[in-house]
Formats: C-alpha cells, sequence, structure tokens
C-alpha cells in the first residue's frame, strides 16, 4: 500500500503560520513519527508533499527522504515563476527521488494560474522527467482547465479531488461537472483520493457521503487513476491515519483485485516512477 500524498514538517508558529498554536498540528511530523503510523497501517511507501512555498522545503524534504526507505517519491517546491528556475530544477531531479513539483495555487488569484512565467517554469518540468502536482479548490476549476490545456506535454496529478464543497447527503454537482471535464484532459494522469474529511464542515463528513464521492472519482476517471492518500498528519484534524486508510481499503473492496491493487499503490508507482 502506497500512500501518495503526506506532509513532514518541523513544527515553528513562523515557518507554518497556518497550523494555530494549540492544533493537534502543532507538533513535529518527521521520520519515525511516518514510520510508525505508516507501520501500522500496513503501508509500505509513502509520497511526501511539499508544505512550505521555499526553495529550502524541497531540500528539507530530500534530506529526510534519505532517511528512510519509506518515502519513495516528493513533490517539492520551486519558484516556477523565476527566469532561472532551471538551475533549481536540474540540482533537484538529479536526486532518484524528487519526482515532481506543487504550487499552492489554491491560495492564488485566478490570474495567476495563466502567468506566463509561471507557464514558463511549468514547461520546463518535462524537460527534467519532473510532473506536477494540482491543487484546488472546486471554484477553481475553470482556470485550473486553461492551465491543464496549455501544458499538454505535462503530466499533472489532481490533489484531495479538487477539494469540494462536501457537505452530508450530497454529492455537489459543481465539483462533478469539472470533474469530468478534467477527465478529458489526456495529461491528467492521476487522482489523489485524499483530503477529503477536512473539506467539510465541522462535525460532518459521513460514510455515506465519502462513500458517494469515492464511487463519483471512480467512474469519472476510472481505477487507472485513482489513487489513495492521506494527507496525514493534516487529516488529524477529523481522523487518523489508521482509520483513513482503513476506510479506503474498505471502499475498494468490492474492486477487482487489479483495481484494488491499483488505487491502493500501483497507480502511485506509476505516476511517480516509484522504483
Amino acid at each position: 500500500m502506497i500512500d501518495s500524498h503526506h506532509h513532514l514538517w518541523r513544527y515553528s508558529v513562523e515557518d507554518y503560520p497556518w497550523i494555530p498554536e494549540g492544533s493537534p498540528l502543532a507538533q513535529n511530523q518527521l521520520v519515525p513519527e511516518l514510520e510508525s503510523v505508516t507501520s501500522e497501517s500496513g503501508v509500505t511507501g509513502t509520497v511526501a508533499v511539499q508544505a512550505r512555498q521555499v526553495i529550502e522545503e524541497s531540500d528539507f524534504l530530500l534530506s529526510l527522504a534519505d532517511q528512510t526507505d519509506r518515502i519513495k517519491a516528493l513533490v517539492g517546491w520551486v519558484p516556477l515563476i523565476d527566469e532561472n528556475v532551471g538551475s533549481d530544477l536540474e540540482r533537484l531531479a538529479a536526486h532518484p527521488k524528487f519526482t515532481a513539483v506543487r504550487h499552492v495555487l489554491q491560495e492564488e488569484p485566478d490570474e495567476y494560474f495563466l502567468r506566463d512565467d509561471f507557464h514558463r517554469g511549468l514547461s520546463q518540468l518535462p524537460n527534467h522527467d519532473l510532473i506536477y502536482d494540482l491543487l484546488i479548490f472546486q471554484r477553481q476549476f475553470p482556470v485550473a482547465l486553461q492551465l491543464v490545456d496549455r501544458q499538454p506535454d505535462l503530466p499533472i496529478i489532481l490533489d484531495h479531488i479538487a477539494k469540494p464543497e462536501a457537505r452530508n447527503g450530497n454529492v455537489e454537482a459543481g465539483w462533478r461537472t469539472g470533474m469530468l471535464e478534467l477527465a478529458k484532459r489526456p495529461n491528467l494522469t492521476g487522482v489523489k483520493f485524499s483530503g477529503l474529511l477536512t473539506e467539510f464542515p465541522e462535525g460532518e463528513g459521513d460514510a455515506e457521503t465519502v462513500a458517494a464521492y469515492f464511487q463519483e472519482t471512480l467512474e469519472i476517471f476510472g481505477a487507472e487513476k485513482v489513487m489513495f492518500g492521506t494527507d496525514w498528519p493534516v487529516c488529524l484534524l477529523r481522523t487518523s491515519y489508521a482509520k483513513w486508510a482503513e476506510t479506503v481499503r474498505n471502499l475498494t473492496s468490492e474492486l477487482s483485485a487489479p483495481e484494488r491493487d491499483a488505487v491502493l499503490g500501483g497507480n502511485a508507482i506509476r505516476a511517480y516512477g516509484i522504483r
């Protein structure tokens, strides 16, 4: 079982201002903690994903990846709008575990998705055999589709099933429409079923609605693209690592063995080129 999406951090208020003091997230989550929670859940490999928008984040994740075989790949950050970003990409891509880049577009205005300098940086990723993790809210589908269409040669993986405006008892129609459009793009090579519970209002996130989102995602993209991810430690705001892993295992229990193996690990191995 491969966890396609988690974070690691050495907590400080300065580095992680979005984590309030006293939050269950306001503590170190490093290799020992990762190895503990993954071992308890039968997860044998992971993809670590950036949580800070500084180049030092990529080097930090690489230093942690060098400490353990549990981390199989990582999604780092580089200044894609910098005209000299190629030198950063060349240096980082030399590490076999550095396989992808992400910029937190969910926090950016719509105009950022279409910036020429941002696309100049994106266009360099395939030259280094790197892919791009796309992090958006449901409301950003229109500009996200323009971004994906403008980079036809760039393999793109969608994080957190595009963060739907989730509510108990309903699969949001606007989310479904946007996902159906994304599914038409051949360079959209993977979709992470992760980060869903934290998109519900406090107190919501019932099993039936979670299952409905999983089934919709599976029907739209197929078992060959959907991949399990935890979004740990952020998931701790709503559930434990073990409980989410068990949830996804249960959701895949009715699939064929090849489909189940793909969702629980094979798709992440293929998409991120895990060796």
